[in-house]
């Protein structure tokens, strides 16, 4: 697996191996603490560590915070600093909302969550919806954030296929089916998915989304079939569609996107226009890898979130905008 950083200066780095951590419950690895946070719409489960330079981790619509363990454990827990993993509303442990969350409602839980553990700035991670949320809290509350990471970022072109189903037939047709497949099904998909899991045929399904599928930990799978909420991704959809992506010009803070080159629910273009809009963006493409880059290849993702620390602290440049996106040479193809 290459690493290719688009940035000034891009850079190749040894392989890793790929998946190589199973997806755990067990927060004492990581000493954290599990806490129920009241917000307007709900209590928020919460796993939390005290610590500098707070990391705010934001799963995407098939995770919770186990889906960010395979990360931790490649970082060795980011030792030393502070770890704020969330279940948004309706995910994972924490109750579904009376009615679906928009993206400024799920910033404000945020900004809720951050109040009760006595926050006052985080570096925000997130990974797919996760990352767009991250995005739009750098839009919404500026002063708080220090820095954004995008890991498997749904940005501009799913925000578009959400807005544009036909056209995202041809462009992220992935995404399209899943969302009309989801529209139809509803309640019934994850009774489905645990039947089709029982049978031997997830990985089949699963396929797609992962580049390597067969070398999956069958943990990561069944968080996976766990995690996915039909509800919540439809509402996610609804609201990407309806997102005016052009307010993340305001962004002023580093961010960093780091994608794969085999992801399915983004496009790599994205990486550039990105590049466009942002004024300190750094961008990481990695190859053999598709829409979870924490989980594929988390040692390269704790690799780009340790660069992109450094360069909030202001130890190293290299926040200015990236202007071109490297070929991927020789890259390993998909494989079961």
């Amino acid at each position: 697996m290459d690493h290719i950083d688009t940035g000034d200066a891009p850079e190749t780095v040894a392989s890793d191996p790929y998946a190589p951590f199973p997806v755990t419950s067990d927060p004492v690895p990581w000493a954290l603490t599990r806490m129920v946070v009241p917000t307007a719409v709900g209590d928020v489960v919460v796993h939390t560590r005290l610590g500098e330079r707070p990391l705010l981790l934001l799963h995407g619509v098939a995770g919770s915070w186990t889906t960010w363990t395979p990360l931790l454990r490649a970082a060795d827990g980011f030792d030393g600093r502070g770890l704020v993993l969330v279940d948004l509303p309706g995910w994972g442990s924490s109750p579904a909302p009376a009615v679906p969350l928009s993206t400024d409602d799920a910033v404000q839980v945020l900004r809720e969550v951050l109040d009760a553990l006595g926050l006052d700035t985080v570096d925000v991670v997130g990974h797919s919806m996760g990352a767009f949320v991250a995005m739009h809290c750098a839009v919404t509350m500026p002063e708080r954030i220090r820095s954004v990471a995008l890991v498997s970022g749904t940005t501009f072109a799913t925000a578009h296929a959400a807005r544009h189903p036909l056209f995202g037939l041809v462009t992220l047709p992935a995404f399209t089916l899943l969302r009309a497949g989801l529209a139809v099904t509803r309640a019934a998909a994850v009774p489905l998915l645990r039947t089709l899991a029982a049978v031997g045929l997830l990985r089949l399904l699963a396929a797609p989304v992962f580049t390597h599928v067969g070398r999956l930990d069958r943990s990561v799978l069944d968080a996976f079939v766990e995690e996915l909420r039909p509800e919540g991704f439809l509402a996610a959809a609804r609201s990407g569609a309806a997102y005016d992506t052009d307010r993340w010009r305001g962004i002023t803070v580093p961010v960093t996107a780091i994608a794969g080159q085999d992801d399915v629910f983004a496009r790599v273009s994205d990486l550039a226009r990105l590049v466009g809009v942002l004024p300190r963006v750094r961008t990481v493409l990695l190859e053999d890898c598709g829409h979870f880059a924490h989980v594929e290849h988390p040692a390269a993702v704790a690799e780009a979130l340790l660069a992109a620390d450094a360069c909030a602290a202001g130890d190293v440049s290299g926040t200015a905008a990236a202007s071109r996106t490297q070929p991927v040479v020789g890259a390993p193809r998909r494989s079961s």
